[in-house]
């Protein structure tokens, strides 16, 4: 007989929630025709187990959700964007931007010591934008919304690491690195046939408490209007397109969790300055390090005194994330990468969701809006850019 769910432990810290944790918060790599099984095998557990674990987890709120994650650098436009507002304009432009933009996805207040260049720039955001729209003309747009004094748009020219896993990063020693340098990924937006994008369009909604079961797809196939073999052709399809990421639950990054815990306390976004020409070197070496959660290749210009490799990585105290960095540091001095600057901007406030990356979705926005969707494509040029913005 099932456990009931007030019988369900809940603590992140749970011998077999860490255990299952440490799995599907960033382990289960692309399209799984039942993804829970694949957590299952990978945690040494029942399925049984593992969905009960999830379904109570997700229903009280110490999972935030649960998703198939895809690599948006290959389906939309993106950058990471820096805004600099006034400081009284902060709050109300962070709520605009989590509440108000679907296309804005994490959204972060950041601090660095105040000499340090960048250091008005405290509204820091990713920014993705469909296929056929304009990245440019979207942020001229929120940046009249806002009130932005300037802001600076960076795209990722390189990926080298995407994979949040707080749990299975616990007790991580400094320095822990993979045994050969990460990968360097490409990115490239990618077209998609209209029954991709409907296959799609349901592969990436988040699950419902009561939608995880074995063979979670089903459902989704249903809905998407095909038959389950053609769900999973299509979606396997999209793994060769390098359009699918992982299967992920997520935690919380910073706030405390619905029972009361903390997975990790600070939020620390790593600029590096290495010379023109060894931005891929020094990007991978970055990403071996298992810390990190993410890594780039990204052009910051002269507000940031030209970073060009930025990553991000959490922890539960401050020296111990700056003792991760320092590693990092000393490492790429072993190899002779000259370090010319570097910076670490301290995140606050934040709220993440998924960004909207549909063609239809942007264009149901525009109107909503009341914007004619036409004048936010890619040409001809808008006239909505304020001149007081730069990008």
């Amino acid at each position: 007989m099932a456990a009931s769910v007030e019988s369900v432990p809940l603590a992140t810290s749970d011998p077999i929630n860490a255990q299952i944790l440490a799995v599907s918060e960033d382990r289960i790599l692309g399209y799984q025709r039942d993804p829970f099984l694949s957590i299952a095998r990978e945690a040494n557990l029942p399925a049984a187990t593992v969905l009960e674990r999830l379904r109570a987890m997700l229903g009280a709120g110490v999972i935030r959700r649960i998703r198939q994650t895809l690599l948006a650098t290959s389906l939309a436009d993106g950058a990471l964007c820096a805004w600099q507002l006034p400081e009284a304009r902060l709050d109300a432009a962070f709520d605009h931007l989590f509440q108000q933009d679907p296309f804005s996805g994490h959204v972060v207040i950041r601090s660095t010591d105040a000499v340090n260049p960048g250091a008005n720039y405290r509204l820091w955001t990713t920014l993705k934008v469909p296929q056929g729209y304009s990245l440019a003309r979207h942020a001229a747009y929120l940046a009249e919304r806002i009130g932005a004094e300037h802001y600076r748009l960076m795209p990722a020219r390189k990926l080298f690491a995407l994979g949040v896993g707080h749990v299975r990063r616990r007790g991580m020693e400094p320095g822990s690195r993979a045994e050969v340098p990460a990968d360097a990924i490409d990115v490239q937006v990618v077209q998609l046939t209209d029954l991709e994008w409907q296959v799609l369009t349901e592969l990436k909604r988040e699950f419902t408490p009561d939608e995880l079961v074995p063979d979670p797809w089903v459902g989704r196939a249903e809905a998407a209007g095909v038959s389950i073999g053609t769900f999973h052709e299509v979606a396997e399809g999209l793994v060769q397109k390098q359009v699918i990421g992982r299967f992920s639950t997520f935690l919380e990054h910073v706030k405390p969790l619905a029972s009361g815990e903390r997975v990790t306390r600070f939020n620390a976004l790593f600029h590096w300055a290495v010379p023109p020409g060894r931005e891929v070197e020094a990007g991978r070496e970055v990403g071996r390090h298992h810390i990190m959660t993410h890594a780039y290749w990204r052009e910051g210009g002269p507000e940031f005194r030209n970073v060009n490799v930025m990553g991000v990585a959490h922890g539960t105290d401050k020296p111990t994330v700056l003792a991760h960095k320092a590693a990092i540091d000393a490492h790429l001095a072993e190899l002779g990468i000259p370090i010319a600057y570097t910076n670490v901007f301290w995140g606050g406030r934040s709220e993440i969701k998924p960004s909207e990356i549909s063609p239809l979705a942007y264009a149901q926005w525009c109107r909503s809006a009341g914007i004619d969707p036409q004048t936010m494509r890619e040409s001809p040029r808008s006239a909505l850019a304020p001149s007081r913005t730069d990008s």
